[in-house]
Parts: C-alpha cells; sequence; structure tokens
C-alpha cells in the first residue's frame, strides 16, 4: 500500500525527500531564488504556495501551521510580515517563477533557477487596454490644435490692425474699415499669388535655356 506517498521521489526515500522539500522551501524564503534540479523545483512549489497562503489568512492557526511546517519561528515572523505590508496580495496565485538553465554538467540533470514573484499582479484587461493604447496611433491633443488656432486668429487680427493704420483708419470696427481691409487683404493676396506665378515662369524659362543649350551641345559634338 502506497499511502501518503504521492509525489516525485526524487531518487531518496520518504523522510530524506521530506527534509529535503522543507530545506529547499526555508532557502527560498531565505535568499528569494535558488539554484536546484527542475523535478525538485517543481515539487516544492505546492509547499510554497501553501506557506504564503496560511501567511495571507494571518491567523494564529495558521502561523502555528507555518511554524510547524518550516521550524523556523524568526523565518515565519518574516514572511507573515512581508504579506502584512501587502506583498502578494493582489496575486491569487503563481508565487513563484522557474526559468530553466540547461543541463548540469557530469549527469545532465536539467537546472533550473526558481524565484518568487514579487512585483505586483497586473490584470490582464489592464494589460490589454495598455497595449491597445501603445498600438492605437497618436492624435493631436485638442489643447494644441486650440492653441494653434489662437494664434492663427492673433496673427490675423494683428495683421488687419497693421493694415487698418497703414489706410489711415483710427476708429475699430466701421464699416468702411472692415471692407477697406478686406480689399487690401485681397489685393495683397492677389499680388503674392502673381509673384509666385511670375517666379514661377522665370524658374520655367531657365530651365528651358538649358535643356535648349545641352541640346545644341549635343549637336555640334554629332556634327564633330
Amino acid at each position: 500500500m502506497r499511502h501518503n506517498k504521492k509525489g516525485r521521489k526524487l531518487g531518496t526515500d520518504w523522510s530524506h525527500t521530506k527534509a529535503m522539500k522543507r530545506s529547499l522551501v526555508s532557502a527560498l524564503f531565505l535568499n528569494d531564488r535558488i539554484k536546484t534540479v527542475e523535478a525538485r523545483a517543481k515539487e516544492i512549489r505546492p509547499d510554497v504556495d501553501k506557506v504564503i497562503t496560511w501567511a495571507k489568512r494571518g491567523d494564529l492557526h495558521s502561523r502555528r501551521l507555518a511554524i510547524a511546517y518550516l521550524n523556523d519561528k524568526e523565518l515565519v515572523r518574516e514572511i507573515f510580515e512581508k504579506v502584512a505590508q501587502g506583498m502578494w496580495q493582489d496575486r491569487p496565485g503563481g508565487y513563484t517563477r522557474i526559468m530553466k538553465l540547461g543541463p548540469r554538467k557530469g549527469d545532465n540533470a536539467p537546472m533550473v533557477i526558481m524565484e518568487l514573484v514579487t512585483e505586483p499582479c497586473v490584470p490582464k484587461a489592464e494589460r490589454q487596454a495598455a497595449a491597445a493604447k501603445k498600438a492605437a496611433p497618436k492624435k493631436a491633443a485638442p489643447k494644441k490644435v486650440a492653441k494653434k488656432a489662437e494664434k492663427a486668429e492673433e496673427a490675423k487680427a494683428e495683421k488687419s490692425e497693421e493694415l487698418a493704420e497703414d489706410l489711415g483708419f483710427e476708429n475699430d470696427g466701421t464699416v468702411e474699415q472692415i471692407e477697406a481691409v478686406d480689399a487690401a487683404e485681397k489685393s495683397e493676396a492677389v499680388e503674392e499669388a502673381r509673384e509666385e506665378a511670375e517666379k514661377a515662369e522665370a524658374e520655367a524659362a531657365k530651365e528651358a535655356e538649358t535643356v535648349d543649350a545641352e541640346k545644341i551641345e549635343e549637336e555640334k559634338a554629332d556634327i564633330k
């Protein structure tokens, strides 16, 4: 009969396996990480979860169970204090992490590093929302757009005031002044468009001259 014999044998008898698991759990809580064989790390994971669950309960009975398992009152006090300060409170499980290192030289046993997970737990919905926010294209902030519009309006108003002063108007807001300023702005726009057209024509003429000169040189070269 094999009552109370569940779990991995780990190459030792039951009493040795029990003592080894207890020492590995104590070392993990003392140092926050240990280096061991993969089978042993997987075997002590439920025991680590059990001790942390006792610490999260925090009552006297749970404390006595932890002391009976670890045989170290100071270590149990440290674990219960960490949990009371907020560690693992937002994590429903998965208190350990196993990272593979590869086979050990000699017997080729798979080695791992086992460590306690101490960072806060982020819910899956929040992680997905953060990823979607990063992936979404950035839009211009409404405040920046409003500031740009205000600056453009201010520049336009300053330009209108300058035109009114040039035209000799003193009272702001009169119909005559508004009509005169609009006409001046239109004339300025027409002049700017005319200047741009003249510049474009001059550039096109220069390009045509260069093309003609290149053709003439090519013809001379062919004649020679």
